[in-house]
C-alpha cells in the first residue's frame, strides 16, 4: 500500500477540469501498455481531467516520421537511443525535464534519477532488460543458464527466435565468445569486433527464427516453434506469472536499458504533455507500474516503494532487471553508441543476412 499515491492528485489540484481533446500517448501495446493504463493513464485522467488517447507503435524512428503528424502524437514512450537519434533528427521537442518532474521530499531530482536520465528531448522512466528465455518443456533435464547456452545447439538443441536486428544479439555473440562485458562496446566499434560477433552468430544461423513484433517471442515459445527466444523481461514475466506459460528467463548477460518519455514535434499540447510526463515519472506511479510488470523505476525513490504484485503473491522488486540475485554478468546499453552507430550496424547485419541467400 502506498499512502502517498492517494495524495498525489493534490499536486494537480489547480489544473482545469474543462473538457478538451484527448492527449495522445504512444506506447508499445501488450501487457506493458495495459500496465501503464492502470498505473499511469487512468490515474492521470482522474487527477487532471485530461483524457488519454493511447496508440501503439513498433518503437522505430521511422514510425514517428510517418505517423506523428497525421495522428497528432503528443507523448511517446521510447527506447533511449532512439530518442537520442529522434531528437537529433528533429522529430522530438527539447524540454527541461528537471523543471517538470516532481521532486520526492528533499532529494534533488538528479540524485534521485538514474545516471544520464535527463537528455535534451527525453527523461528516463524505467529500466528494462533484453534477455533470453526458454520453454521449460524443451529441456526436461539440464536447463540453460548462461548466454553461451543460447549459442550451443548441441547441448541445448532447438530453434532460437531472434529479433531481426543487430541490437543485443551482437553484444551477446561477443559475450558467448568470452569477451568481458566491459570490453564489448569498444570491440564492437571495430571491424574486427563486428566480424567476430557475426562469425559467432553464423554458428546458429540455420537454427534462427526471426521475429519483428515484440509479442512474437512469447507466442513462438508458447507454440513450441522455438526452444529459446530473445525478448523483453516484462513480457516473459507476464507470460509466466499471468498466463501460466512454461517460460523461464536466463538473466545471465542481460542487456539493461532505459525507457524514456519524449514529446513529438507534432504535438500542439506541449504544456499538457509536460504535465503528463511529470505525473508519469512520479515515484508513486513508477512503483505502481513496477508492481504490475517488472520494469524498474528510473528513480531511487520509486524503487524503494515497489512492493508486492497487486494480488499479493509476488514480491516484484525481486523480478526487476537490476535485482542483485540475477547475477553479476550484464551489459548496460550504451545508448549514445547505439544512436550513432545504427546505420553501420544495420548495413553489416544486412550484408550478413544476404550471405545466406547467395
Amino acid at each position: 500500500m502506498h499512502p502517498v499515491r492517494l495524495a498525489l492528485p493534490l499536486v494537480f489540484a489547480s489544473v482545469s477540469f474543462a473538457q478538451c481533446e484527448p492527449l495522445t500517448v504512444v506506447s508499445w501495446g501488450g501487457p506493458y501498455q495495459q500496465a501503464q493504463s492502470e498505473a499511469i493513464f487512468k490515474p492521470f485522467t482522474e487527477a487532471t481531467g485530461i483524457e488519454i488517447k493511447v496508440l501503439s507503435y513498433d518503437g522505430s524512428i521511422e514510425s514517428i516520421n510517418e505517423r506523428a503528424v497525421a495522428e497528432n502524437w503528443d507523448v511517446v514512450d521510447m527506447v533511449e537511443d532512439r530518442a537520442i537519434a529522434g531528437c537529433e533528427a528533429g522529430f522530438l521537442l527539447p524540454f527541461d525535464a528537471e523543471e517538470i518532474v516532481l521532486q520526492d521530499q528533499a532529494v534533488p531530482v538528479r540524485q534521485d534519477f538514474v545516471e544520464g536520465a535527463f537528455r535534451e528531448c527525453s527523461v528516463a522512466q524505467n529500466v528494462f532488460a533484453t534477455v533470453v528465455a526458454f520453454n521449460v518443456r524443451s529441456y526436461p533435464g539440464i536447463k540453460p543458464t548462461r548466454m553461451e547456452d543460447f549459442f550451443d545447439v548441441e547441448a541445448f538443441p532447438g530453434k532460437r527466435a531472434v529479433q531481426k536486428s543487430p541490437d543485443a544479439i551482437l553484444e551477446w555473440a561477443l559475450l558467448a565468445e568470452g569477451v568481458p562485458a566491459r570490453q564489448v562496446y569498444d570491440l564492437l566499434s571495430t571491424d574486427r569486433g563486428l566480424k567476430l560477433a557475426l562469425r559467432k552468430l553464423s554458428e546458429i544461423r540455420d537454427h534462427i527464427v526471426w521475429w519483428d513484433d515484440v509479442a512474437d517471442p512469447v507466442q513462438l515459445l508458447a507454440n513450441g516453434d522455438v526452444s529459446m527466444s530473445t525478448g523483453y523481461n516484462g513480457r516473459f514475466f507476464s507470460a509466466a506469472s499471468n498466463d501460466g506459460l512454461p517460460i523461464t528467463i536466463i538473466w545471465d548477460g542481460r542487456l539493461i536499458g532505459h525507457e524514456v518519455w519524449a514529446i513529438s514535434n507534432a504535438s500542439g499540447r506541449i504544456a499538457d504533455a509536460e504535465l503528463f510526463i511529470g505525473f508519469a515519472t512520479a515515484p508513486e506511479q513508477l512503483a505502481a507500474l513496477a508492481e504490475l510488470i517488472p520494469y524498474g523505476p528510473a528513480r531511487r525513490s520509486g524503487q524503494l516503494r515497489v512492493g508486492l504484485k497487486p494480488d499479493g503473491t509476488i514480491p516484484m522488486r525481486d523480478h526487476l532487471p537490476n535485482a542483485p540475485q540475477h547475477g553479476e554478468r550484464f551489459l548496460t546499453r550504451d545508448t549514445v553508441w547505439y544512436a550513432h552507430t545504427r546505420d553501420l550496424r544495420d548495413r553489416r547485419f544486412q550484408a550478413w543476412l544476404n550471405e545466406k541467400q547467395d
